[in-house]
């Protein structure tokens, strides 16, 4: 679609820089491809590519996974540990659901990107660091800004570049290659010779929104592959298509034919309704 050709075009421009990028968009559109075709895609290709969940870890944690501690810190810390930012020197840091940083960790972040370096919990002595960073986020940080719950500084140093990823249902024209791709990839691991989709299948994939976008459409593919078989006993163990009846039923119900049948709560004549469409 011509929106992800933007996309795609942006990434080949931005990602031989050590510019910082802020990805944003949908949970499921893909940020983190995107983070790690801007790595590879870059002189840094070589080194280290490390992903971080900002939303996976409380703020006294994700603290020590970032910045590191000295031996005693803390309870509990026995020895030294290297931070994720000392860890990712000379590749690339992406810090995904960043907008779900609390602030006090928003200023540390902020420091870090300023100073370019860093400093381990308990420890007195500033670490230099050569990071690029990613971030990403399924928030408005615009509107979170407003909101006071980000700050506005970071906000404008992480959002040097901007990469917008449209959600699935602006770019149905790619869910065909999407839906490709990932039957071939698990088609492939479990060894069945499935060569496509039938119409009907495509059609109810083609007609259904997917908010949970391409992680949800992976999902789906995956599922339809581990259950799909041969309809016609003629077919035996050779090559067959995605049946629409394989696919989830809220993905079949989609299917315009299927939303337009009402069944009466009395319940329907099979012989009438089959003389009728005669």
């Amino acid at each position: 679609s011509a929106a992800i050709k933007e996309v795609f075009d942006l990434i080949r421009r931005v990602a031989p820089t050590d510019t910082t990028v802020l990805i944003q968009g949908e949970s499921g559109t893909g940020k983190e491809q995107v983070a790690r075709a801007l790595h590879f895609g870059s002189t840094r290709a070589g080194k280290v590519f490390i992903p971080v969940n900002c939303a996976g870890f409380t703020e006294t944690l994700l603290e020590s996974e970032l910045f590191g501690h000295v031996r005693g810190a803390f309870t509990g810390a026995a020895g030294d540990k290297k931070g994720l930012f000392e860890v990712a020197d000379g590749g690339t840091l992406f810090l995904d659901e960043v907008g779900d940083m609390s602030l006090p960790m928003q200023v540390k972040l902020l420091r870090v990107l300023e100073e370019r370096a860093c400093k381990p919990v308990g420890d007195t002595r500033a670490i230099p660091i050569d990071v690029r960073f990613v971030a990403a986020t399924n928030r408005n940080l615009e509107e979170e800004v407003k909101a006071a719950r980000f700050r506005e500084d970071l906000y404008y140093r992480l959002n040097v570049i901007s990469i917008t990823l449209p959600p699935l249902r602006e770019r149905k024209d790619d869910i065909p290659l999407l839906a490709g791709h990932f039957l071939r990839k698990y088609a492939a691991k479990i060894r069945k010779e499935i060569t496509g989709f039938t119409a009907p299948a495509m059609e109810a994939m083609m007609s259904y929104d997917w908010p949970g976008n391409i992680r949800e459409l992976e999902n789906a593919v995956q599922r339809a592959v581990a259950l799909a078989e041969p309809r016609d006993a003629a077919e035996g163990k050779g090559a067959f298509e995605v049946q629409v009846e394989d696919l989830i039923a809220r993905i079949r119900e989609a299917t315009p034919e299927l939303r337009a049948i009402h069944i009466p709560a009395e319940g329907v004549n099979l012989e009438t309704l089959l003389e009728r469409a005669a």
